[in-house]
């Protein structure tokens, strides 16, 4: 018993990768939005419970991060493909740099916090598919300037240091997060905003990284 209670932080990690399978079926690409939520919270929910429950450990971490390969590559090669070959190129691109970020990470004396993470891109693309819709355009060129952008700074030798993630450490500013991409889901006139706060505090983490080290 005392293991399955130390497992259920990688339990969750895996919950947030099989509904994808759901992508592969007829008209799949339907439920892409609630799907990049839903496995969003999940790798948020991961984390907080192998902290509440003492059960971070060496093997947790790297099933986690490679859950987040398996279901970010995913999401980025079914997008990509949906709008166009050339789309799909560069999210072969996107999920290249995506696994060797990955594999990359397996190190544990590898400096984790550097470079903007895989999920970023994934929130990212969200909203580009979510603004997409509100105002009627098509997002492709749209999600090869979000795949280009984020293949890059995932290598950034430094850390990002005003990403909005990567600054909620506790469970409520956590909670908050996904319940903001819910929000820009259900409610589609504050996906704008919401997604404006998410790019501006990319490019800003981004541009401070720069100036920063030209110095």
């Amino acid at each position: 018993m005392n293991k399955v209670y130390k497992n259920i932080p990688n339990i969750v990690s895996i919950l947030g990768v099989l509904p994808l399978v759901i992508l592969f079926s007829d008209n799949g690409f339907l439920y892409i939005i609630p799907l990049i939520i839903y496995n969003n919270i999940m790798d948020d929910l991961d984390g907080i419970l192998a902290i509440k429950l003492n059960a971070k450990s060496e093997f947790g971490a790297r099933m986690d991060n490679v859950c987040d390969a398996v279901s970010h590559t995913i999401l980025i090669m079914f997008i990509g493909l949906h709008y166009g070959i050339a789309c799909g190129i560069i999210g072969l691109i996107a999920v290249a740099a995506i696994l060797i970020r990955s594999v990359a990470r397996l190190d544990p004396a590898l400096t984790k916090s550097a470079g903007s993470p895989t999920n970023e891109l994934i929130r990212h693309t969200f909203f580009a598919l979510l603004l997409a819709d509100l105002f009627s355009f098509d997002p492709t060129w749209t999600l090869i300037i979000i795949f280009l952008s984020n293949t890059i700074t995932m290598f950034v030798p430094y850390p990002l240091p005003y990403l909005i993630r990567s600054m909620t450490k506790s469970a409520i500013a956590i909670l908050l997060v996904n319940v903001s991409l819910i929000l820009a889901w259900l409610v589609p006139y504050t996906a704008p905003v919401i997604a404006a706060a998410f790019i501006f505090s990319y490019l800003y983490s981004l541009i401070k990284v720069i100036i920063d080290h030209k110095k």
